[in-house]
């Protein structure tokens, strides 16, 4: 079974998430379509075991 995200790895994968949209937003020629649904679909594969490893802690 796995164990649960401690807070710190939490916060230091949200962070590298930022990072890195930050980068995709800022060094892109342009914002388009294909690049906000790249945005949201990575949010998801991020978001959805921390949000999974918060409830297990509980």
């Amino acid at each position: 079974m796995k164990r649960p995200l401690s807070n710190s790895q939490i916060v230091c994968i949200s962070l590298l998430w930022l990072a890195l949209c930050y980068l995709v937003l800022t060094k892109a020629e342009r914002i388009d379509g294909m690049t906000l649904v790249m945005l949201v679909i990575s949010a998801a594969l991020v978001f959805i075991p921390v949000f999974k490893s918060i409830k297990k802690n509980k």
